[in-house]
């Protein structure tokens, strides 16, 4: 056990010895070793201080000053030595620092390719009065196949290879979803796109399992096809060029009747024939038509009192048509080379 003339004596050599470490430091970094050594948790005042128990009772107050007394003492010691090095450091930056030199150029980020296309094509539909509406990605089965007239034993369901997390949820497979749960809470007139993400097992070079659609609507008295072929040319026309040669092809959905595919001459051969349009002149574009009276009646419409049209929409395959680019891949490898052509 220590006694009081050696814990005294030790207190005093802790002082001398650190003194003279602190006048020896010439380099800010170096202060952080000594601040630890002597004046951390687990330094040496603070180890001579945890035994100051083991001292005579009488002399513990004596011994407790000093210690504390040295503690201060070199703290205010510490803080003057490292504002002096801070102040000569800056004065060498202030001294070699070149003011001729040019700056560092930050590169600027840049918006996806994808997301750039998504934009354009709300803003579109924007101006054309619609608004935009988002919905969940994980969607129950009634509104991502029932709701649009997909029961369970549509041979429908298998265009969707579905990604199930339960025999009730699943990662929808289109926007479509957002058509009932707008039309559930909301009485026509109704004028919405959703745009999002959807998911279907399936991947080459012109499928990703995840992929970006936007689903379109209007219901309102009165609508026709008509409305439809309208609103649909002036978006792609806005979208591509005014000239864009554009056709409606026949075709099935089940949330829709009667259902077309649209069509836009190749814009990568202009219409020749090329690899891309499999040398027929056109790609398609997207699928719409009428929407189905009982998608309707699933909802509490009344399909003698109201009629609309629907239409969706992917955003890759936008994108690959506009860009021409022929590998949706190339979407999501992160290549900066390919990205910061956008």
């Amino acid at each position: 056990m220590p006694n009081m003339p050696s814990m005294y004596e030790e207190l005093l050599r802790l002082k001398s010895l650190a003194g003279e470490e602190l006048a020896a430091i010439s380099q800010v970094g170096e202060l952080e070793l000594f601040r630890v050594k002597y004046l951390g948790r687990k330094g040496e005042f603070t180890f001579v201080l945890r035994q100051l128990g083991q001292a005579p009772p009488e002399e513990r107050p004596r011994l407790g000053q000093l210690a504390n007394e040295i503690k201060q003492e070199l703290e205010i010691a510490f803080a003057e030595r490292e504002a002096r090095l801070i102040e000569a450091d800056a004065g060498t930056i202030k001294v070699t620092l070149d003011l001729t030199l040019p700056g560092r150029t930050i590169p600027f980020g840049k918006l996806h390719p994808v997301t750039q296309v998504m934009d354009a094509v709300c803003a579109i539909f924007e101006g054309l009065g619609f608004a935009v509406a988002e919905g969940p990605d994980v969607e129950v089965d009634f509104y991502n196949f029932e709701a649009l007239n997909i029961p369970a034993h549509h041979p429908a369901r298998a265009m969707h290879d579905t990604f199930y997390i339960s025999d009730s949820l699943l990662l929808r497979t289109h926007t479509s979803p957002m058509q009932a749960r707008i039309m559930e809470k909301e009485q026509p007139p109704l004028r919405v796109i959703a745009p999002g993400k959807v998911y279907r097992c399936d991947s080459d070079i012109t499928h990703t399992p995840m992929f970006h659609q936007v689903e379109g609507f209007l219901v309102d008295r009165h609508i026709s096809f008509a409305d439809l072929k309208g609103v649909l040319s002036v978006f792609i026309t806005r979208m591509f060029a005014q000239d864009t040669p554009i056709r409606f092809r026949p075709s099935f959905f089940p949330f829709t009747e009667p259902s077309a595919e649209v069509d836009i001459g190749c814009v990568l051969c202009g219409g020749k024939g090329c690899r891309v349009c499999k040398h027929t002149g056109w790609l398609e574009i997207l699928g719409a038509g009428m929407i189905d009276p009982e998608v309707f009646k699933k909802v509490g419409y009344d399909p003698e009192e109201y009629s609309g049209f629907a239409f969706g929409l992917g955003i890759e395959r936008i994108a690959m048509l506009k860009y021409g680019i022929t590998d949706i891949r190339l979407f999501y490898e992160n290549d900066l080379r390919f990205l910061s052509q956008f």
